[in-house]
């Protein structure tokens, strides 16, 4: 009799082994397929970030009331369409306008800047200045920039499957419902199922537009700082700031420190490099810590935790469009978890505060 409990403790104690392994090769299998499946995963993550925006704005548009009617959806989806894609020549125009003349640029920025921190580090003694030259020395600063431009192109080149997936996924949001009614039996289930889904597009929806658009302010009201300056190439680093806001906390701080560094060394007078660094730093804090918050409010916030462990985790995964994607991944990620019930103590665990919206 005494054989009994044991064996089952034993039983037991082979099936928790048999699920920890499984986990950790499902764990091995995803991360593996992340990194070798990137160059088509990055593409159809951002045409399902951009089919998420396009929605949100579609939606918005269609609340608009005229003459007491709202406006027709395919009015609503065309609008909107036209309004992304018009965004989105802006970033390409400028990037590609001015991506040649900002290479070309760099070298002397880079004698400009080699000759300030000399003499910077010239003032800690003499017996320094020899091997801070040799250091200053090694900067290449215009072949980092070409392996950034480099890495641009490359996305670029890759933008076309991006349009491509957008369509058929504006295409297949219609017959959804229909295919999730046919798809489940139950109607029970089903109205669940819907309810879901309808609940985490909506908060997607809501996250992506406003980051968006808050994003968008950033680089704008980043602009307008370096142009009453007269800051070279000021449309490509406020474009850059733009999609730096995407990546929390070191984006904001590039989207800051480049700008009122190339002040530093295009301007002979000290006064431009602090109008830049105040002025876009002003920016920045106000759009992030004040606007930002109150627009989106208590129920997405994350963890800082997890903000540092996803910005890591993409980052290593997919480079530089892992770092511009890892904050709204990860929030997609923790509001789908939300609506479900077996997984919202772990979108509890990844927000900041414990309040993740409603349940699902």
């Amino acid at each position: 009799m005494a054989t009994q409990p044991k064996a089952d403790n034993q039983r037991a104690g082979k099936l928790g082994l048999t699920f920890w392994y499984q986990l950790v090769v499902l764990l091995f299998l995803t991360i593996a397929s992340l990194v070798l499946a990137s160059s088509v995963l990055i593409p159809l993550s951002f045409a399902i970030l951009l089919f998420v925006l396009l929605t949100a704005t579609s939606d918005r548009i269609h609340r608009i009331v005229i003459l007491g009617h709202s406006v027709p959806k395919w009015m609503a989806h065309l609008g909107a369409l036209c309004l992304i894609l018009f965004g989105l020549l802006i970033i390409l125009s400028i990037l590609s306008s001015q991506a040649g003349l900002v290479s070309e640029a760099f070298p002397k920025y880079e004698e400009r800047l080699s000759g300030i921190l000399a003499k910077l580090v010239a003032l800690v003694g003499n017996e320094n200045y020899a091997a801070a030259q040799k250091a200053l020395s090694q900067i290449n600063l215009s072949g980092f920039a070409g392996s950034i431009i480099g890495s641009a192109g490359a996305f670029l080149s890759a933008f076309f499957l991006v349009l491509l997936y957008v369509p058929f996924m504006l295409v297949e949001r219609l017959p959804m419902q229909t295919k999730i009614d046919l798809a489940i039996s139950d109607p029970t289930l089903a109205s669940k199922v819907r309810n879901v889904l309808h609940s985490t597009s909506a908060s997607i929806q809501r996250y992506v537009g406003i980051k968006t658009f808050v994003s968008a302010l950033t680089g704008f009201g980043s602009f307008l700082v370096m142009w009453a300056v007269g800051l070279d190439f000021a449309e490509t680093w406020a474009v850059l700031a733009f999609l730096l806001n995407f990546i929390p906390t070191v984006g904001s701080i590039i989207g800051v420190a480049l700008p009122s560094l190339v002040a530093l060394v295009q301007f002979e007078e000290f006064s431009p490099f602090l109008m830049v660094l105040l002025g876009c730093g002003a920016v920045q804090f106000s759009v992030g810590n004040i606007l930002e918050p109150t627009l989106l409010g208590k129920s997405l916030n994350l963890s800082p935790l997890m903000v540092i462990l996803a910005l890591t985790f993409w980052t290593a995964i997919w480079g530089i469009p892992g770092a511009l994607m890892s904050v709204p991944i990860t929030v997609c990620i923790m509001i789908i978890l939300t609506h479900i019930p077996a997984t919202r103590p772990i979108a509890i665990l990844m927000s900041g505060d414990g309040r993740v919206g409603p349940k699902g």
